[in-house]
């Protein structure tokens, strides 16, 4: 094996891992260690790597032949595709060790695990042999030193883990997308999903949330103060925050309502009105909208904003003064590659287009799609009977609700055909 002798294991998480032909074909998202019945470290059995879809599948650690921090290159290209389960006598390095608080010996110090490393001898096996462990000072104006020591010499790294931090873990986990970190919270167990999720700032859990199965969602919030959930759902956009408070009874949706600012809480009040499985019910109420008089310029400026969704910055609706839903007269829209066929100059007026009927809050879903189908469009309008613009209904919208329910969890992902697939052009 082509490798350091020493690797931290938390600077593997996100790695790269390719096959013999250079293909990606996933990441490292943990290590696996087994446990010894003596008093030696943990041996280290294999990596566990994020695979498209969501499925996390076990490597083993002697089909890796590179391991470092930029990459790790597969021997074969024949994986098993089998969802990784651990075993009873198997420890996730990431997940359980990260945070966890410890003791240094001699003299009992305390502290928290920043990262082990594993180590490989000359006959190949893999072992936890190193932990870095910063001191608790108990001072918060002061970063206790950090330590890199023997396995050995920690005491507090087997058996059930205490409340512990989460600055660590939360550190690893931090580039990943929402989706894939929604993904890595299903893989803790409860109570750490809680406490981690908790420790996300607002915005960041608010995008987390939304990537999360419907009770998921619910135990998380649950686990929140009621004002710290308020912030949160406030941090949403509107058509996620009603989806997840439909999940809640009636009584605790009011509460959490109240609580939210009433500029936030209105547009998901009135999402919450619509009658599941139609356009009103899965709609966005905060559409891109501007008026026929603003400029070509100004909308191509409007959709660059980061915070927007690919499918709700794909075209700008042009409605009458008011321009927050429920708007004045809706015109038409303007979709993206119109915008840059025109002159910066022109006015949108000048250049919407009408010639597709709006949805009306009862649209059904079917027709919805058939639609959006029919006509190529990754977003349409609903207007109410008063040619009102009231929201937009886009792609994501309809894939989320036309996918069964439980999609988004990982436990109801299931391999299809043979768990085993040559990546390489072999059979293995």
């Amino acid at each position: 094996m082509s490798t350091p002798t020493r690797v931290y294991i938390a600077r593997l998480a996100g790695v790269a891992v390719f096959d013999p032909n250079g293909d990606q074909v996933g990441r490292v998202r943990d290590a696996v260690a087994r446990l010894r019945a003596t008093k030696r470290p943990p041996e280290v059995v294999g990596l566990v790597a994020e695979m498209p879809m969501r499925r996390r599948i076990f490597l083993s650690i002697n089909r890796i032949t590179s391991i470092d921090a930029d990459a790790v290159v597969l021997g074969s290209g024949t994986l098993n595709l089998r969802r990784f389960e651990k075993r009873p006598n198997e420890l996730l390095v990431l997940q359980e060790l990260l945070d966890r608080r410890v003791q240094l010996d001699p003299g009992g110090q305390p502290g928290a695990v920043v990262d082990v490393a594993m180590e490989c001898t000359r006959g190949g096996e893999w072992s936890l042999t190193r932990v870095a462990v910063r001191e608790q000072t108990g001072r918060l104006s002061r970063r206790g030193h950090l330590h890199q020591v023997e396995w050995d010499r920690v005491r507090g790294l087997s058996g059930i883990a205490d409340n512990r931090g989460t600055a660590n873990l939360l550190a690893v986990l931090e580039d990943m997308r929402p989706a894939d970190l929604a993904n890595a919270l299903q893989d803790l167990p409860d109570a750490r999903r809680n406490e981690v999720a908790a420790a996300l700032n607002d915005e960041r859990l608010a995008d987390v949330l939304s990537e999360l199965p419907e009770h998921d969602q619910v135990e998380i919030l649950a686990a929140l103060d009621r004002e710290r959930a308020a912030d949160v759902l406030e941090e949403m956009d509107p058509d996620d925050a009603a989806d997840l408070l439909n999940e809640l009874p009636p009584p605790e949706q009011d509460v959490l309502l109240d609580l939210m600012e009433p500029d936030e809480a209105d547009p998901v009040r009135q999402l919450l009105k619509y009658t599941p499985g139609t356009a009103g019910s899965v709609m966005t109420s905060e559409p891109v909208i501007l008026p026929p008089d603003a400029t070509v310029a100004e909308a191509l400026a409007r959709i660059r904003e980061p915070q927007l969704s690919p499918a709700v910055a794909a075209q700008v609706f042009v409605t009458r003064a008011p321009q927050n839903t429920p708007t004045g007269r809706y015109l038409g829209m303007v979709h993206f590659q119109a915008l840059l066929r025109e002159p910066p100059a022109d006015l949108l007026g000048k250049v919407v287009v009408n010639d597709i009927d709006p949805l009306r809050p009862t649209t059904p879903l079917p027709e919805i799609t058939r639609r959006m189908a029919t006509y190529d469009l990754v977003a349409m309008p609903v207007i109410d009977r008063n040619n009102r613009l009231v929201g937009a209904v886009t792609v994501d919208d309809v894939l989320d609700h036309s996918l069964p329910r439980d999609w988004r969890d990982r436990d109801a992902l299931t391999a299809s055909g043979s768990t085993d697939t040559a990546l390489d052009g072999t059979d293995g």
